[in-house]
């Protein structure tokens, strides 16, 4: 499968973005989807996952109240919306796919994953 990640740009703090990603090559509505960040010298980290019926939702701490994960299983989309954005959003965030229907914030999870996308929030 592939994805595509688009919707990054920049943005000041207290901004808002929101991130698509469309699989291709097969489909992905039984797997759960995901999206992770990496910032500039850091690891890349667990931002949020959907299960495959857009329920078992989980969030980072560092975002929850302020990301809404969701997807269309129709269109093999999965989105994140970004709302109160702070400078330390501030990251490549890849979309990836499950191996399971439902799955949690471990990397090995996740079996593909998307090139990325630059989110760049100002102060």
């Amino acid at each position: 499968v592939q994805l595509q990640a688009s919707g990054g740009g920049s943005v000041q703090a207290g901004g808002s973005l929101r991130l698509s990603c469309a699989a291709s090559g097969r489909t992905v509505s039984n797997n759960a989807m995901a999206w992770f960040r990496q910032a500039p010298g850091k690891e890349r980290e667990f931002v949020a996952t959907v299960g495959w019926s857009g329920g078992n939702i989980y969030y980072a701490d560092s975002v929850k109240g302020r990301f809404t994960i969701s997807r269309a299983r129709a269109d093999n989309t999965v989105y994140l919306q970004m709302n109160s954005l702070k400078p330390e959003d501030t990251a490549v965030y890849y979309c990836a796919v499950a191996r399971s229907s439902v799955s949690g914030s471990r990397e090995s999870g996740y079996t593909s994953w998307g090139r990325g996308t630059l989110v760049t929030v100002s102060s």
